[in-house]
């Protein structure tokens, strides 16, 4: 670890109470086709639970549908630092594990899937219309964690990414891509969150 990373982790660690709990990470399928890239992603986890995270949730933006299972088997066999869910399209079950991965299960798509459970515990007499509330949302959503912190890298825009969860989130945009993402990338993320202010919509 060279001095710029040392003095930049030291910064941090002073002011350690202000770290986020949950972080998330956005990348693309192309990235994982980079060489090292799963190396990455995995040194990325350590960084963040390092750092005081206790939950993270990856999401990786998909263009071909076909890619899928290949990227899917490869994610379930990353050396992570705690528990591990990989979760498609095709499977819509809560993930609860400490690292969470979507691969191309979109913010709308999981919003549609919430909005039609509900619809049909109404239609079954199972939910009175004016008993639904944000909360009654959340418990159906696949990824239940709000992000404190968001980093997207090579381009700033979050990909159909946890739409209801990530209105109160701090966002990072760094044009850094993922075959080029170091330590010291992900500091100076932690560090801008530090500097800013949280308002949580007031």
């Amino acid at each position: 670890m060279g001095l710029y990373d040392r003095y930049l982790a030291t910064r941090i660690r002073l002011a350690e109470e202000s770290l986020p709990d949950t972080v998330a990470l956005i990348i693309t399928e192309r990235d994982l086709l980079e060489d090292g890239a799963y190396d990455t992603l995995e040194a990325f986890l350590d960084w963040a639970f390092g750092f005081g995270a206790d939950r993270v949730v990856v999401y990786v933006s998909v263009g071909n549908e076909d890619v899928i299972s290949t990227l899917r088997r490869e994610l379930e066999r990353i050396d992570a630092p705690h528990p591990i869910s990989v979760r498609s399209p095709d499977d819509e079950s809560r993930a609860t594990t400490p690292v969470q991965v979507s691969i191309g299960l979109g913010g709308k798509h999981e919003f549609a899937a919430a909005v039609r459970g509900i619809a049909t515990a109404v239609e079954n007499g199972q939910l009175d219309p004016g008993e639904i509330t944000g909360e009654e949302i959340e418990r159906r959503l696949v990824f239940p964690s709000d992000p404190d912190l968001i980093i997207k890298t090579g381009a700033e825009r979050l990909s159909d990414f946890m739409i209801w969860q990530s209105v109160y989130s701090e966002l990072y945009f760094t044009d850094v891509n993922w075959r080029n993402f170091r330590r010291r990338d992900y500091l100076r993320a932690l560090q801008d969150f530090q500097r800013r202010q949280r308002r949580f919509g007031r």
